[in-house]
């Protein structure tokens, strides 16, 4: 009678787990539970990264002794943060659905989870959860400046977990045979998405390590470039600025020359400086624009894009 209610849709639960011994036994206990009352077959793949403490130990024990379907511990060779150990989680996925949980502390409510999922039933390929709470004002920043020099169909945010179809999984792989940053290809992905904002039911103190924190850094700067328009952006504008510059120096260097009695050769040596600064700038535009549509060729173009199927005849 139970599996006449659950979904038959095989679903995979991608878990990044780094330094976790605490968490990481409560949530699969959490995880498996719901995922044993909701679906007739699943799997949960916990990707450790590099962890240094008992994270594996506990996976293992869990795994072996309480888990009531598959659970697989897949070790990364060390630590390579977050985006690439999901994508190698989520290679290893073989589920019509896929879960992503890019961390095992939870803020919100068990509800939540099979909500996301029903959402994804009703067309939308990707579908997210993001917690309305007050963020870092570096997060902030890097959001507001990523979607404002981004054309991106969506806009990204913070996230605490996803859910993708096999077809979200497939169009992102043919994007770019590496993915950098997960969010944006699949908000760039041309299928339809949506997130389901809620109010955390408590209050998280995230605690990055060092290795962590630099990998954020690191990650930032790497999507700004590739994302965005931004370093095309100040190119252009430090092109114009040294328009302007240009176009002063040089009247006033005509201006000394014809009312004043310059050195000899001052002016002939400004209006050269001004006139290669202007040009050096002019050539480093037009490599950024070169640099940006390679960026694009690589990581965004497809041969087309759709959102959905209509099968109008049975």
């Amino acid at each position: 009678m139970d599996n006449k209610i659950k979904e038959a849709n095989f679903v995979s639960a991608v878990i990044y787990i780094h330094n976790n011994e605490r968490e990481i036994t409560p949530f699969l206990e959490w995880l498996d539970t719901q995922l044993d009352l909701n679906f007739e077959k699943y799997e949960i793949i916990c990707v450790d990264d590099g962890s240094m403490d008992a994270s594996e130990e506990a996976v293992r024990a869990y795994g072996k002794n309480r888990a009531k379907e598959a659970v697989s511990l897949l070790h990364m060779s060390y630590f390579q943060g977050l985006e690439v150990a999901m994508n190698a989680g989520v290679d290893l996925a073989i589920g019509d659905f896929v879960f992503e949980f890019d961390t095992v502390c939870m803020d919100y409510k068990t509800e939540l989870l099979m909500q996301v999922y029903r959402r994804s039933l009703e067309g939308f390929d990707i579908v997210s959860a993001s917690a309305m709470r007050k963020n870092k004002w570096t997060s902030n920043l890097f959001y507001r400046v990523f979607n404002h020099f981004s054309k991106t169909q969506y806009k990204i945010q913070n996230e605490t977990f996803r859910i993708l179809s096999r077809r979200a999984i497939n169009r992102v792989h043919s994007l770019s045979k590496t993915i950098p940053y997960r969010k944006v290809l699949y908000a760039n992905c041309g299928l339809l998405a949506d997130c389901i904002s809620y109010t955390p039911s408590q209050k998280l103190e995230r605690s990055f390590s060092d290795e962590q924190a630099k990998m954020r850094r690191t990650l930032a700067v790497d999507s700004l470039v590739l994302f965005t328009n931004i370093g095309y952006k100040a190119a252009v504008t430090m092109t114009g600025v040294m328009m302007v510059a240009t176009l002063a120096a040089a009247i006033y260097a005509v201006a000394v020359f014809a009312l004043g009695n310059p050195i000899q050769g001052w002016t002939t040596t400004i209006l050269f400086l001004a006139v290669s600064f202007f040009g050096l700038f002019s050539i480093l535009t037009i490599i950024i624009k070169y640099l940006s549509l390679i960026l694009q060729l690589v990581f965004k173009k497809q041969k087309y894009s759709f959102s959905s199927i209509e099968k109008i005849t049975k």
